[in-house]
């Protein structure tokens, strides 16, 4: 999927949820909940069952985690476009979140 592609699966996403708030807001999980479970991803990561290149940089590890937390999202928003070292992009940041969200 291209990162084009990819935005505009994302833009349709945020949409949909704008017409529906009250089940989005029943389904929405905390903030604390979806860093619980990265916090699992990262110690699966740790112990080595996600293969050695996902600790080979932070940011392959970080790459690793959120495919960990949901490959749906991870294969949309970042698969063909993987983080790379030093990046930090928020908009894709938000893309995920609202996916993993809508996908909970």
């Amino acid at each position: 999927i291209s990162r084009a592609r990819s935005s505009i699966v994302c833009i349709l996403l945020l949409l949909s949820l704008s017409f529906a708030p009250c089940a989005f807001s029943k389904s929405l999980p905390e903030d604390a909940e979806i860093r619980e479970k990265k916090r699992e991803c990262y110690a699966d990561i740790e112990i080595g069952l996600w293969g050695w290149q996902c600790k080979s940089s932070p940011v392959a590890k970080e790459n690793c985690a959120l495919r960990c937390l949901s490959p749906v999202c991870y294969q949309l928003i970042y698969e063909s476009e993987p983080l790379e070292e030093g990046e930090k992009d928020l908009v894709r940041s938000q893309e995920y979140k609202y996916c993993y969200v809508r996908v909970s």
